[in-house]
């Protein structure tokens, strides 16, 4: 169970880590500046299993790779109505799984949430209602369950680093 962390549409990648702060692909010195000047205190309060929901277009905007590495840091779980394509793809990348909903979030920021992923189910505990999630391709589970890309190849023997 974790706390939900509401965001509206078009959230850019710069919103999630200003590119100011992108100077480094430290993921510690990187967690520093997460939502800096969007959600201040958003640093501070986030613990590892909570959710950030989005709308539409979430991560949208830069290719880089900083937004994707800053969230896995906090250890947070994603999900929005629609995801930024690169944004989508470094996260897989990366071992942060993008799920998606169905429908528009009718969560509200502060709300506890769980996730069930074995029936694609996010429940808000705090509402007592529940959002039906988008499936997930078998190789995606597998890919963000091995921590990423690289990880997964090396698993499967069919890439080495």
């Amino acid at each position: 169970m974790g706390r939900a962390w509401v965001f509206g549409d078009n959230v850019s990648t710069d919103y999630i880590i200003p590119g100011r702060f992108n100077i480094t692909t430290n993921p510690i010195e990187l967690r520093k500046y997460v939502f800096h000047y969007a959600r201040p205190e958003f640093v501070g309060q986030v613990k590892p299993g909570d959710l950030v929901v989005g709308g539409k277009n979430f991560g949208c905007g830069s290719s880089r790779e900083h937004a994707a590495i800053v969230l896995r840091e906090c250890g947070v779980h994603l999900v929005a109505n629609s995801y930024g394509w690169i944004f989508r793809r470094n996260c897989i990348n990366l071992g942060v799984l993008p799920l998606e909903m169905v429908e528009k979030p009718q969560t509200k920021d502060g709300d506890l949430m769980e996730l069930d992923l074995k029936n694609l189910i996010l429940k808000d505990v705090t509402a007592d209602s529940f959002q039906k999630l988008k499936a997930v391709p078998r190789f995606v589970l597998d890919i963000c369950s091995s921590g990423g890309l690289i990880e997964y190849l090396n698993k499967a023997k069919t890439y080495s680093v």
